[in-house]
């Protein structure tokens, strides 16, 4: 049952270890206008209760049993249940890359303090996505020359296709969120209002083939976009 009210971001907090899952519970229970509706110690749970909370938001952790993080949030991000903001470590970019590709949207380090923990999940729900900055250049290109090396480092024809797709402004917006850009920055940096820049945004994922901000970003690093001057 929603025991939310207006405007507060609904959360499931999917941890295996307990003490670790009471602390993320601890922080974001306390944060203003976030509410945790559930919690869950393995991937089977964190889609279950996905399925019958439909939260904003589910953190996931990536290393749990039954079913692991990537493919709770695979099964998540398909069926259309909540935006996903994934937990993990420097040690662990195979996971990462695996919820990259099922289209999380976000990805934000364990030992992260309590604001940027909050901040991100914000973000989130607000469908900006996010990704550590500690991470997000580490994990951009290894994961671009992961792809890169597969296809003969140079982006097919879908891609290319979808590239073209885009108007002038678009793909300057692209740009910015292959940079990390949020959407306020991208706003402040090409000189519109922030809501057009969530129309843009919005338009250029479906365009691209794209499920999340993460891996708009990937693209544009496949494409040799990033040293555009926008």
């Amino acid at each position: 049952m929603d025991t939310g009210t207006a405007g507060t971001i609904r959360i499931v907090v999917a941890e295996d270890q307990g003490a670790v899952r009471a602390g993320l519970v601890l922080i974001l229970g306390s944060a203003p206008g976030i509410e945790v509706v559930g919690e869950a110690s393995d991937g089977e749970e964190a889609v279950r209760l996905a399925r019958e909370l439909r939260p904003d938001v589910v953190l996931m952790d990536v290393q749990m049993p039954r079913m692991d993080g990537v493919a709770a949030t695979r099964e998540v991000v398909r069926d259309g249940l909540a935006d996903v903001l994934v937990l993990t470590t420097f040690d662990l970019d195979e996971y990462v890359f695996g919820a990259l590709r099922a289209g999380a949207s976000g990805f934000l380090l364990k030992d992260s303090d309590a604001e940027v923990l909050t901040e991100a999940v914000r973000l989130v729900a607000r469908g900006e996505g996010m990704i550590a900055p500690s991470v997000t250049r580490r994990l951009i290109a290894a994961f671009a020359t992961d792809a890169g090396s597969k296809a003969g480092a140079r982006p097919d024809s879908a891609a290319q296709a979808a590239l073209d797709s885009l108007t002038p402004r678009e793909r300057e917006v692209f740009v910015c969120l292959g940079r990390g850009m949020s959407n306020q920055e991208i706003a402040e940096h090409l000189a519109m209002a922030e809501a057009t820049t969530k129309t843009h945004v919005s338009r250029i994922l479906p365009k691209l083939g794209v499920r999340s901000r993460a891996q708009a970003a990937v693209l544009a690093h496949e494409l040799g976009l990033l040293d555009e001057d926008v």
